[in-house]
């Protein structure tokens, strides 16, 4: 090998050697997007369904939660729970015995339909446009960080 080659050698190992430190580096970035971007995305449904959740005793608002997300193949998983046994009533509405008499409100019930909340159903869509939003910014964050 020559002088010239060996110096070309060693130019062209330092430049892909420093490209693939960069583009691992890159790579580490994007791998974290997702897991970031959906938990500040939940967190922000979680925050809106616990303002939106009526309050009687306080129980309900309080029992909302999140489960830790979760990477696979497949993507990205988190969820956005209420294991409190009555949630999906109020959530989504209910029928109801008319003439019952109900002690805690001292009174017979006159509505055979309670319309629902939908507490959750906005909560999952502040989520899914923060998600959008966030999404966006990390990835231009990424590009301007390696300057792209």
């Amino acid at each position: 090998m020559s002088h010239n080659s060996s110096s070309n050698y060693r130019r062209n190992k330092a430049f892909i050697d420093q490209y693939r430190k960069e583009l691992k580096s890159m790579f580490d970035d994007i791998s974290d997007i997702d897991v970031k971007v959906l938990n500040k995305s939940v967190n922000v449904g979680l925050a809106d369904v616990k303002r939106n959740t009526p309050v009687v005793t306080g129980f309900m608002r309080k029992s909302w939660g999140t489960t830790p997300a979760i990477k696979t193949a497949d993507g990205v998983t988190k969820t956005l729970e209420n294991p409190a046994d009555y949630s999906s009533y109020v959530n989504y509405g209910h029928g109801q015995e008319v003439g019952r008499y109900v002690p805690a409100i001292g009174k017979k019930l006159v509505k055979p339909w309670v319309p629902g909340q939908f507490m959750l159903e906005k909560a999952i869509s502040k989520a899914e446009k923060t998600m959008r939003q966030e999404f966006e910014k990390e990835v231009k964050k990424v590009n301007r960080d390696h300057d792209k």
